[in-house]
């Protein structure tokens, strides 16, 4: 006879390190069935509804992370008092100081959990100082609520947005756990709106949140788990034993990787909450189709690219002029590139200096062209944007490696613009020039994600040299009979990319019912294949880290 085991109940409820609840947890399913089910049963109490989310959210993240959960808490009771401390207050100097309070308690409580033992190591390594690195970790989500608070202050600062006045509402925002822990990143205006609306929820509405999950799931939990454990790690982990042509591959691999970890996981959360009755705006928009690196950031994480641009490039002067934080952070920039070439690749002085010289200019390029002091401006303000961007993915030199080669591609973009002006618009619409740039676009991205995902730069540079100098067709076969799986999945990965954007919603605007027989066979197609691609070890997020 089956016995009632509380202490096993009492661990399932709690927090475990070793087993955060996930989209992909088990937990998940018993913890999202209660959550509907009341949600449903107060679905016209738009109070008790409000309340119900709120204490899911926050047990959530509770069961992602642990006591971290107060940090959410807290972030939300700060910044809702000031927000409406701002909305409320008259004089300008008072506002301005804070909005500035808002700015300094949420970057510096970033600052302090993301970037303190990288400034206490670069500390020691230029200054010999000998700190010793805090035992700190890192908060799940810290980056995406952190951002949200931002945006949410700076939108009541310029008065586009009243704040909540209901202390609930900005929790609920905040905390909203479909999105809490891997984003998309939320603007307060889109979402604060929709809480105290009816609940609604359409045929159209439940079909495309049935497509989002079941399709972010897959791509996250059979495609990239996947190719992650069978292919990636391995050569990531010593590309120096490996061949060019497999570190070629697994670079490919890890382009297929990153998109479906993310884009899936992003999907999951839109579709969550569709059934859930809000609209979250798209976050990825096949950006491997990309023309340009310009058209990437226009598909890629739009929720993060978007904000950058809102609060963190248009702020600092955008296409027009230029601040002193502009100049600053050129500076900042200047000397990272410096310390980049110094310390990485043991340039001397002189040579450092020189490639300082080569990377400034190229970003004053498009001024010099234009003779306009504003071109100069945006230039180093993109420059900024995407070095910040860089850095808030993580405390590394390789995270502001990345950062900065984008920056400087979009430079280079920006030059070639202004060189060739309407000269090649003919071509634009020629297939054969599209899928040129289209491939060079996506080249350079791949480029980009070796210093992204390498675990520091001695293997970025030693995945580099195998692709550039052992790099020979002659192990093409063995490769394919090793990794025909991986190579399988490659494809159906790229194939999924290509689907033409907005097809998916044209078909279900199209189709009247869907039977629930249909949904079932999905649904349970899916669990076959993610049965027979399980594997024991657990792959996590990759935001988890960000």
């Amino acid at each position: 006879m089956p016995t009632f085991d509380a202490d096993a109940l009492l661990k399932q409820l709690l927090y475990n390190p070793d087993n955060p609840l996930l989209f992909n947890n088990g937990f998940f399913v018993f913890f999202f069935t209660i959550f509907m089910v009341l949600y449903y049963i107060f679905k016209n109490n738009i109070i008790a509804r409000r309340y119900i989310f709120c204490f899911f959210s926050l047990y959530f993240f509770y069961k992602a992370s642990g006591y971290f959960v107060g940090l959410v808490i807290i972030s939300a009771i700060v910044d809702f008092v000031l927000s409406n401390a701002i909305w409320r207050q008259q004089n300008k100097k008072v506002k301005l100081t804070l909005l500035l309070t808002s700015i300094v308690f949420n970057l510096g409580m970033l600052f302090y959990f993301k970037y303190t033992n990288f400034f206490i190591e670069l500390s020691n390594n230029l200054f010999h100082t000998g700190f010793n690195p805090l035992n700190i970790l890192l908060p799940v989500g810290i980056s995406f609520y952190t951002f949200e608070n931002l945006s949410y202050t700076f939108d009541v600062y310029k008065g586009e947005f009243e704040p909540a006045k209901k202390f609930s509402d900005y929790l609920l925002f905040l905390s909203f756990f479909p999105k809490l822990v891997m984003g998309p990143i939320v603007r307060a205006h889109d979402f604060v709106p929709q809480i105290n609306k009816p609940y609604r929820i359409t045929e159209h509405d439940f079909a495309k949140g049935f497509y989002l999950i079941v399709s972010g799931l897959f791509k996250k939990l059979v495609i990239s788990d996947y190719i992650t454990l069978n292919f990636v790690n391995y050569i990531f982990d010593a590309p120096e034993r490996y061949t060019g042509l497999e570190n070629l591959m697994a670079v490919y691999g890890y382009a297929v990787v990153i998109y479906c970890d993310f884009s899936g996981l992003s999907d999951v959360a839109i579709g969550i909450a569709r059934w859930l009755g809000f609209h979250i705006p798209t976050n990825f928009l096949s950006p491997y189709q990309s023309k340009s690196i310009t058209e990437f950031w226009r598909r890629w994480h739009i929720s993060l690219s978007s904000w950058l641009k809102d609060y963190l490039y248009i702020p600092l002067g955008g296409n027009k002029k230029g601040s002193i934080a502009t100049w600053l952070i050129a500076l900042l920039f200047t000397t990272g590139v410096f310390a980049a070439a110094h310390f990485l690749l043991h340039c001397s002085v002189v040579v450092s200096a020189i490639i300082c010289v080569v990377v400034l200019l190229l970003f004053l390029l498009p001024a010099i062209i234009k003779k306009e002091k504003a071109g100069m401006a945006a230039s180093l303000n993109l420059m900024a944007t995407m070095l910040l961007g860089g850095f808030w993915h993580g405390a590394s030199w390789n995270f502001i490696i990345w950062g900065s080669l984008h920056g400087i591609g979009l430079a280079i973009h920006k030059i070639w613009l202004l060189l060739t002006g309407n000269a090649l618009k003919k071509m634009n619409n020629t297939w054969w020039y599209n899928t040129i740039v289209i491939l060079i676009t996506f080249h350079f991205v791949c480029f980009c994600w070796v210093f992204f995902k390498a675990a520091d730069f001695t293997v970025a540079s030693n995945m580099l040299h195998q692709i550039t100098n052992d790099f020979t067709l002659n192990v093409w076969s063995g490769f394919v009979a090793n990794y025909w799986p991986v190579l399988l999945f490659m494809l159906l990965a790229f194939l999924l990319h290509a689907i033409p954007d907005g097809w998916i919603d044209t078909k279900i605007a199209q189709t009247t019912t869907i039977p629930l027989w249909v949904y079932l066979i999905v649904f349970f197609g899916f669990l076959s294949v993610y049965s027979l691609c399980k594997s024991a070890e657990t792959v996590l997020p990759i935001y988890l880290q960000f």
